[in-house]
């Protein structure tokens, strides 16, 4: 480190010293670095409040004199960094040292004399970007919207600018990873637009400005995270303990990915927005990060998983906490604006779940808006030139939680977070899961979606934005992308597709043989060389299985058999829906070409796209459908995959078109389909004979749902036991009332609720028919 150049000015030297023993290491770094040219008189030292063991307290007066002064003196903080022992060529915090002796990085004042006798080379001063006062007082005067005359209130500023500074140069020698806010609260209340908005709330309420922002700082408080560079060590140590105990000791992704996304958020704020399966989803990711040298992203966590004493430990990590309801509240409303503002402004990367809440079943759930709204309004009002939205699928072999999650499907209340729910999370990270899989999706641009930024424009972070919903829906599309399929989730969708008919080892690589050509030709994603193709590779997926209790296994009779557990359906089908999505078009032009070949159809072609944009319409709440012209042509990439000259086909009558869906490889609706359409048809049943001006109570319904379905399962009037759900039930009266059948009073109400039932009967029949085909080509009848 030199002296900083002067160029004639005074040097005043602000030391961000912890103690004593780092003062007096400072100003001996001052002497010894001092050029012979300059004098003592020829510069100054003042210290302000440690930054990193922060007190109660004022400022050092001499520091408002320094500024007070017309000599426009040059400030040059100064602060020790204190690295941890170098082992393996590497210096990094392990988690022995961080519980034994703390910080190696924070090193408590009898630690510091113990390191700088014994490891003087752990000890770097570090010189932050000298800045001239008059630049500072500038600097002050347009972000805290001050008269240059007045100095109330700079002092504090200049040392919180240069605790920043310090903490940049000090990045430079650590590395990345500690890019986190400091002085959050000061920063943000200091804002002219924060004060700004708060005096016009508080006239817009009646109130006066000092108790709106009283009650805006203490919002403030409970959302924002407050990192700590040693609880960032300790906790990557603990995440990375926690998932080797269930999972693999290598989180699979690719690091030269992750190394673009982290160049790219050296320009723009990134916003990571992952598919959430399992409470390990942020953790994994963050060590990802942690891994890397990257800073953690500022996670938003819902009010629940702020409990004691885990609350306070997240929060230490970079989670902040938003409660579940906040829409009544403009003071908490106003807050979480203006801290989205400060994040996107500062570039610090974000990350939240856009589904909200884990999924039960599998499948990418309908996004949330909330968070992204806001973030979207900050683009808007030009807090950032760009806003980068990341999309990020988290796959798992298997997970610890499933069995949890197929209870709640039946009816089983969520259990609430607590630390005894915790330890018992951990617990069950006991057995073997498998692997863990990472995948970044392509980045989505808010300039490239919306436009350019509007700074004048008003806050408004609308929920209801088309736009805004297009956006989502996008981030949605490009996880499931980017979810890779795994040999756990292929072979859950072969067994689901049996009619649960128990199969050997051999038997299951001829019903994965097809899957695994489609996969192929199609180039969809994989965790990996999947091994389905020999013995060995589904022996081991089938083993996995078995050992978690999903699938069982006969091995009495000439040959080894596994079939799905009993009651073990749903959480074979979790595995299976977080692929469903690359089966699905396939499936509905298999029912769409039934259709179409059925007797009577006058124009078989144009029959086929109707009945194509009517299952569309079916099973809108449960997928993430192109719009209807890319659907299209997503349809003739899907059959073009099995016969190039199908349109022609078309019309050339049932025999043609028959012999078109016999050239399908695989068939799919049986096994993709059945579960959605045969619980829509318990909930359509359910429907019919009520009274037109009865009104429905929900959770009254959906139990009477539940009961049915289970009358249906025993009466095999539907054949798939994953039909029983809660979650497609619940899914199924959200389409019933999108189409007007549930609120009574509707025009033709009776007539309409009998017309749902025919079509789910309908629909059903027609996977039974592929089910048909199925067995046919099985048994050898068909090719």
């Amino acid at each position: 480190m030199r002296w900083p150049p002067a160029d004639g000015r005074r040097v005043v030297f602000l030391l961000d010293a912890s103690s004593g023993l780092e003062r007096r290491f400072l100003e001996q770094w001052i002497v010894r670095a001092r050029p012979s040219g300059v004098t003592p008189a020829g510069y100054d030292v003042v210290a302000i409040p440690p930054s990193r063991r922060r007190r109660a307290g004022r400022v050092d007066p001499r520091l408002e004199a320094t500024l007070a002064t017309g000599d426009d003196p040059l400030l040059a903080p100064l602060r020790v960094a204190w690295l941890p022992p170098e082992g393996d060529g590497a210096r990094a915090a392990r988690l022995s040292r961080l519980l034994a002796v703390g910080d190696p990085r924070d090193p408590g004042r009898l630690r510091q004399a113990q390191v700088l006798r014994r490891h003087p080379d752990r000890c770097r001063v570090v010189v932050a970007e000298p800045a001239p006062a008059s630049e500072l007082r500038e600097r002050w005067r347009r972000t805290g919207g001050t008269d240059v005359g007045h100095t109330a209130g700079l002092s504090e500023f200049v040392a919180r600018q240069a605790a920043l500074a310090l903490d940049r140069a000090e990045r430079r020698l650590r590395g990345a990873r500690y890019k986190v806010p400091r002085f959050v609260e000061e920063e943000i209340v200091a804002r002219p637009a924060f004060r700004g908005a708060v005096a016009r709330l508080a006239r817009r309420l009646g109130r006066d400005d000092a108790s709106v922002t009283r009650e805006a700082r203490r919002y403030l408080r409970e959302i924002a995270a407050s990192h700590s560079p040693r609880l960032i060590h300790l906790a990557a140590n603990l995440i990375r303990y926690m998932y080797t105990r269930g999972y693999g000791e290598t989180l699979h992704y690719d690091r030269e990915q992750l190394a673009a996304l982290a160049a790219l958020g050296q320009r723009h704020p990134l916003v990571f927005l992952p598919s959430h399966k399992s409470n390990l989803d942020s953790l994994v990711l963050k060590y990802a990060l942690y891994e890397n040298g990257l800073p953690p992203n500022h996670t938003a966590g819902g009010i629940n998983m702020n409990f004691f004493p885990m609350g306070a430990l997240l929060r230490r990590t970079g989670i902040f906490f938003i409660r579940r309801s906040f829409k009544d509240n403009e003071v908490y409303k106003l807050v979480l604006r203006q801290y989205v503002d400060y994040l996107v402004e500062k570039r610090f990367p974000l990350e939240w779940y856009i589904e909200g809440t884990r999924s039960r079943s599998g499948k990418l759930m309908p996004p949330r808006f909330g968070l992204l709204a806001y973030v979207v309004d900050a683009y808007r009002r030009g807090r950032s030139d760009d806003v980068l939205l990341i999309p990020v699928s988290i796959a798992y072999d298997q997970i610890q939680d499933v069995a949890g999650y197929a209870a709640e499907e039946r009816g089983a209340a969520k259990q609430a977070e607590s630390f005894g729910w915790f330890l018992r999370f951990v617990r069950a990270l006991r057995r073997r899961y498998g692997e863990i899989y990472i995948r970044f999706g392509e980045p989505l641009s808010l300039a490239r979606a919306l436009g350019p930024p509007d700074p004048g424009a008003e806050p408004d972070p609308d929920e209801q934005s088309l736009a805004l919903q297009k956006l989502a829906f996008a981030v949605a599309v490009r996880i499931n992308r980017a979810t890779p399929i795994t040999a756990i989730s292929l072979v859950t969708l072969a067994l689901l597709g049996t009619a649960n008919r128990a199969l050997s080892v051999d038997e299951t690589i001829v019903r994965l043989r097809n899957l695994l050509d489609y996969v192929r030709r199609r180039n969809l994603p994989t965790a990996g060389d999947l091994g389905l193709d020999t013995r060995e590779g589904v022996q081991r997926a089938l083993d996995a299985l078995v050992e978690n209790g999903v699938v069982t296994c006969f091995a009495g009779g000439s040959e080894t058999v596994y079939l799905i557990g009993p009651e073990k359906h749903l959480i074979a089908s979790y595995y299976r829906n977080t692929i469903i999505h690359f089966f699905v078009n396939g499936a509905i032009a298999e029912l769409a070409l039934l259709r179409a070949a059925e007797d009577g159809i006058a124009d078989p072609a144009a029959e086929f796209w109707d009945e194509a944009i009517r299952l569309r319409d079916l099973l809108k709440f449960e997928f993430f459908f192109a719009e209807k012209d890319a659907f299209r042509e997503e349809l003739r990439e899907e059959v073009g995959l099995h016969d190039a000259q199908w349109e022609s086909r078309l019309t050339e009558g049932p025999g043609s078109i028959d012999a078109l869906l016999r050239r399908f490889r695989p068939f799919s609706a049986h096994r993709v389909l059945r579960p959605f359409v045969e619980a829509y048809r318990v909930v359509a049943d359910a429907l019919e004979p009520r009274p037109a001006e009865a009104p429905l109570e929900e959770e009254a319904f959906l139990r009477a749902c539940m009961a049915l379905g289970q009358q249906y399962v025993l009466q095999r009037r539907i054949l798939s036991p994953e039909s029983v759900s809660q979650v497609l039930f619940a899914t199924a009266l959200s389409l019933a009332r999108n189409r007007g059948l549930v609120d009574p009073g509707a025009p033709d109400l009776v007539e309409r609720r009998r017309s749902f039932a025919e079509e789910l009967r309908e629909v059903t029949r027609r996977v039974d028919a592929i089910d048909a085909l199925v067995a046919a080509r099985h048994a050898g009848l068909i090719d």
